[in-house]
């Protein structure tokens, strides 16, 4: 489908050769459909609303950011599901969110750090075009003439805000920015903004540095292609989703804890870093829930000492 963008900003917007897509197109969208039963709960009276009362916890704390060697990659959870990933050469944003609110949902816990206090930031990386993850307000405030890459169909929502050029990617697809390569994988999840935009592309990014990987899945239900993710890429470190696993729908649109684990395992990773969880109250679990359920599994599986469960805004070099 055509980007609908005029003539003179069209041409900041780079799709890869379509020759180095996935050899085959398999459907990796959730269904939408809600089950017979989801309205027996009411995520508004039980969740949202006592939500709006609950006082934001954690603190903004100065970060010390380490000096960081060749071959060593430096991971600082900003929180929800944004990351700093650090080499000694480049900074790498994902899914920055700094915003207080998703519309009427409130954040809990603050970021990190204040966005000021980030360093000079040399590629954006945003894994879909849904509200907690592609966050204009924040992307407006990062841009500063660099490139930013998105799935496929997700250009026209960042062309606008200050970034030099927009790299789209559609499945295995990759493109070089600098030092690092950025490949686009599956995941199970959807990617509209609003109801009627299903062109909008999503899915995982794997960067590769120095002969090392990190894979960020945004934000996936389970689903078998784990394994051939794993497959493709020899994976170091995996920011796996562990939280909104109990819809307000119902849908199974988020991994829990227990599958977080199972993917970990199937994508042969080395560690695993757990996201998506404690910031916004996205689903019927109390946002203690998620890393607890993680490491009671992790522990049951002998793989405990292969989790990292990070601190919002504190640096640590793997």
């Amino acid at each position: 489908m055509p980007i609908p963008f005029s003539k003179k900003s069209r041409r900041n917007v780079v799709r890869q050769a379509s020759e180095n897509g996935a050899k085959t197109k398999r459907s990796t969208r959730v269904r939408l459909r809600p089950p017979s039963d989801w309205h027996k709960r009411n995520f508004l009276t039980e969740v949202l609303i006592p939500s709006l009362f609950t006082r934001r916890s954690g603190d903004h704390a100065l970060p010390e950011f380490p000096l960081i060697r060749p071959g060593e990659i430096c991971v600082t959870w900003i929180g929800h599901a944004s990351f700093l990933i650090q080499t000694h050469e480049v900074n790498v944003l994902i899914d920055p969110i700094w915003s207080k609110w998703l519309k009427v949902i409130k954040r809990l816990k603050k970021p990190g750090f204040e966005i000021h206090h980030l360093p000079e930031i040399d590629f954006v990386l945003v894994t879909h075009a849904h509200f907690d993850h592609l966050d204009r307000r924040t992307l407006r405030r990062v841009a500063a003439d660099q490139p930013i890459v998105v799935p496929i169909g997700v250009g026209n929502l960042v062309h606008d805000l200050g970034f030099h050029i927009v790299h789209e990617l559609d499945y295995w697809q990759t493109v070089k920015l600098g030092p690092i390569d950025v490949s686009l994988t599956p995941w199970y999840h959807w990617g509209a903004r609003v109801l009627a935009d299903l062109h909008r592309g999503f899915g995982g990014f794997v960067i590769s540095v120095d002969e090392r990987t990190i894979f960020h899945c945004g934000d996936s239900a389970y689903f078998p292609g784990f394994r051939e993710i794993g497959e493709h890429y020899k994976i170091d470190i995996a920011l796996l989703p562990i939280g909104a696993y109990d819809a307000p729908t119902g849908r199974e649109v988020h991994m829990n804890p227990e599958e977080a684990v199972k993917a970990f395992t199937e994508l042969g990773a080395k560690t695993l870093v757990p996201m998506h969880y404690g910031t916004f109250r996205l689903g019927f679990e109390p946002l203690h829930e998620p890393p607890e359920r993680l490491l009671t599994c992790a522990r049951s599986h002998g793989i405990e000492d292969k989790v990292l469960v990070m601190t919002e805004g504190r640096p640590v070099v793997l």
